[in-house]
């Protein structure tokens, strides 16, 4: 029998699993894994707080499809990640976290950083609420088993994130590398449910027989990679398709039937398309609060009369705010295919709605003309839409984009157009400010050969400027653009607009506008920094950025404009009752 360290025989299983990257941070409690790792082609990405490794591992792992790493210390390392991982969860992002913990035979005795004020040995549980399992290994010959039971569970059913946490002389202990070995002959991958073929066709049928039928697309169809499958059922019965802001990008942003976004942020006529419909078919989408207008009939969705029918992995979203008369538990890509198998043999010429396909093209011309003003606009401190504008003209139609919250979610998701699959990375169940900026990052070390840029907020860049030190030392030329408001710009405009004040929500010094210059703070990183004076400079800046290959941060002065909105969001009736009233500018002059 052959022993080897427990921390040998992981980095070994994660080299087997293709694993390229492992984002994280060192504690006493790792370090034995660290030591591994410096003799693996595995790469350590070294951060400088937690929460940049868990993020980075999101965006990586949305954009290469494939399970995602984080190693943490213990405590305030947890903790620190919390918010990522947490994040990952509510979008259903896989990740495997792997803690160091305190030895075992320290449990009960206040050991360093433990967080065992109301019990021993339980600090994992902080994880609990959010991801889908978290283990904590008491006996070194059952790691084996755990790793492969996590990284099997964050990858099938809905996805998302498990937690190993295993104390520090679990890793330093030998076990026998059988124990290994006979788990190499595991599948890797699970056959994943479908409909079957009776269930499909009476799908087809509804959908052939309404009159006004719309497809519903969440993010759970990004997440099966069944964008192809979605298309071609598109193309042959011609239904145009609503989506979840986590739905974005499923179909191109220029295909003829796509509506677009749904909810508070969508467009009236969006939302009035969904309203009267008379069947609705959903794929992979939770409904979830702001895409669907507070759950509201009078604004987005209207069931009944409009009939639903939901298909999604996760049995516990079907019907959880709609009834739904259909419901299925499938894969979205296995599911895509059997109705398509099924809409071929019963409508085998296809269908053809003109009427439908010109509705939709005159309203989004009707919406560009309306916002071409400000597309264009030369003001300064510039429009927000002039800088999504410019940002779509400069970037090639398969670049990536991540985004935090605000204008630069909320703003994308009504206005910037996404071409490929996938290419827009948003914090999307946990609003996650903080999320865009490293996210990127991910992003980029997935996709090297994609331009990768992130709009992001001064709020939320600010909040971990440090990542730019791993952009340094990494060279990861991600491109951030700061859309530089002066303020927690969203939550600005609500108070403003329901209390007439907007403190505690702007950035301010003497009473007077006021932000860091982040272009300096990106050059005393190492990294280019660029400062905007004007609208006319920015766009050449970005484009000089994107050609330079190279770490950029470009900072420019934004108008604090609400979002328009046709949509609801029931704070407003929590706040001002009765008033209708939603956000309001808030903007600076400085610049």
């Amino acid at each position: 029998m052959t022993k080897e360290l427990v921390s040998r025989q992981l980095v070994r299983n994660l080299e087997a699993r293709g694993v390229e990257y492992v984002f994280g941070l060192c504690g006493h409690t790792n370090i034995a894994v660290l030591a591994e790792m410096a003799k693996s082609k595995v790469k350590f990405v070294n951060v400088r707080h937690e929460q940049i490794a868990a993020h980075m591992a999101d965006g990586y792992a949305r954009a290469k499809k494939q399970t995602a790493v984080v190693l943490s210390h213990l405590g305030p390392g947890l903790t620190n990640a919390a918010t990522g991982v947490a994040n990952a969860a509510l979008d259903s992002v896989p990740m495997v976290v792997i803690a160091g913990d305190v030895p075992t035979h320290f449990h009960g005795k206040h050991p360093h950083q433990e967080v065992n004020l109301h019990a021993d040995a339980s600090q994992f549980e902080i994880y609990r609420p959010f991801v889908k399992r978290a283990w904590r290994v008491d006996q070194p010959d059952l790691f084996s088993e755990i790793l492969e039971k996590a990284f099997a569970l964050a990858q099938s059913g809905r996805q998302g994130p498990v937690l190993i946490d295993v104390p520090m002389d679990i890793f330093s202990r030998e076990v026998d590398v059988g124990l290994f070995e006979r788990l190499r002959l595991h599948a890797k991958t699970l056959v994943r449910p479908s409909l079957d073929e009776e269930t499909a066709a009476d799908i087809v049928k509804k959908l052939l027989a309404a009159k006004r039928p719309v497809l519903y697309v969440g993010g759970g169809v990004m997440l099966a990679d069944a964008t192809r499958e979605l298309r071609e059922l598109v193309d042959h019965l011609q239904i145009p398709v609503a989506h979840s802001l986590m739905g974005k990008g499923a179909l191109p942003d220029d295909h003829p039937f796509v509506l677009g976004m749904t909810g508070f942020w969508g467009t009236q006529f969006i939302n009035e398309q969904c309203r009267a419909a008379d069947w609705i078919l959903a794929l992979g989408t939770r409904f979830a609060e702001a895409d669907c207008s507070s759950w509201e009939p009078e604004y987005t969705f209207n069931f009944p009369p409009t009939r639903l029918i939901q298909i999604d992995i996760d049995p516990s979203e079907i019907g959880r705010n709609y009834p739904a008369e259909l419901g299925a538990v499938a894969d979205l890509k296995q599911a895509l295919t059997a109705l398509n198998r099924a809409a071929r043999k019963l409508a085998p010429a296809g269908v053809k709605r003109p009427e439908r396909k010109g509705e939709i093209a005159a309203a989004r011309e009707r919406f560009l003309a309306g916002n071409r003003v400000h597309a264009q606009s030369d003001a300064y401190p510039m429009r927000p839409e002039r800088i999504l504008a410019d940002v779509r003209d400069a970037l090639p139609r398969d670049a990536f984009i991540t985004t935090d919250v605000g204008w630069n979610k909320n703003g994308v998701g009504q206005q910037f157009p996404i071409y490929e699959p996938g290419t827009i990375l948003t914090p999307g169940g946990y609003a996650t400010m903080g999320f865009g900026a490293p996210a990127a990052l991910g992003a980029k070390l997935a996709r090297p050969e994609r331009a990768v840029v992130a709009l992001v907020g001064d709020g939320g860049f600010g909040q971990n400027p440090a990542l730019l030190a791993t952009a340094f030392e990494q060279n990861i030329a991600v491109v951030w653009v700061i859309m530089n408001n002066y303020a927690f710009g969203t939550i600005a405009g609500l108070e403003k607009a329901h209390f007439g004040t907007t403190f505690g929500t702007v950035f301010e010094k003497d009473g007077k506008p006021w932000s860091p210059d982040y272009a300096a703070i990106a050059k005393a990183y190492g990294i280019e920094g660029v400062k905007i004076g004007e609208a006319a400079e920015f766009k050449p800046a970005l484009e000089r950025a994107l050609k330079s290959k190279r770490p950029v941060v470009i900072d420019v002065v934004m108008q604090n404009e609400p979002v328009p909105t046709a949509g609801h969001w029931n704070i407003m009736d929590i706040y001002s009752p009765g008033r209708k009233v939603h956000h309001a500018s808030t903007t600076v002059t400085a610049k």
